[in-house]
């Protein structure tokens, strides 16, 4: 069997045989689909939805890492060295440091070390003197990941263009704000 044939299923006996109802009967009741919200329930339910709204953000989370797997490995980079080109474009040409940046991805600074390098070699990223602080450097993208970060990031601006009305997109960041800080909060109260 491959998985390009079709599934045949025997047939099935019901386990109990069906009664005999005279054909002016009319049918049986069907029990009520439990998934689909009750109107009197999602009104005094705040939280009905919720169960809708987590999987739509799972299915968005799966989404989004493989979309950003495949970005990064046409480009012969993984996710993280992505997600450090996204950090570093989002500074604005400010530069970061590299323990800025482990901190914001979560990685050791050996982990960051290398990242660095990769990029670096790549071409992605250049070191600068820290004109604040004479033994750091801070990381500037170049033209190089400039476009990595553009060019990835217009798969999602076309997705955002696709779904999301401009009249509600301002609703939208600030809900995905909202749901970032509320996760910080968590982690931060977590880590206590």
């Amino acid at each position: 069997m491959t998985d390009t044939d079709p599934v045949v299923l025997p047939p099935h006996a019901p386990a109990v045989p069906a009664a005999r109802v005279a054909p002016t009967t009319p049918p049986a009741p069907m029990s009520p689909d439990v998934t689909a919200l009750d109107p009197v329930t999602a009104d005094t339910d705040p939280d009905a939805d919720l169960p809708r709204l987590l999987t739509a953000f799972r299915v968005l989370q799966m989404q989004h890492a493989r979309v950003l797997h495949h970005e990064s490995t046409i480009r012969g980079l993984n996710a993280t060295d992505t997600r450090f080109v996204f950090f570093l474009s989002a500074a604005g040409g400010h530069g970061v440091t590299p323990k800025q940046a482990g901190e914001y991805l979560e990685l050791t600074t050996g982990a960051m070390t290398s990242l660095i390098d990769r990029l670096e070699k790549h071409g992605h990223l250049e070191r600068r003197p820290n004109p604040e602080d004479r033994r750091s450097v801070l990381l500037h993208l170049t033209p190089s990941g400039t476009a990595v970060a553009r060019e990835v990031g217009a798969v999602y601006s076309d997705a955002f263009r696709q779904v999301v009305a401009p009249s509600d997109r301002a609703v939208v960041a600030a809900a995905f704000e909202g749901l970032g800080a509320a996760l910080e909060r968590h982690h931060r109260s977590a880590a206590v």
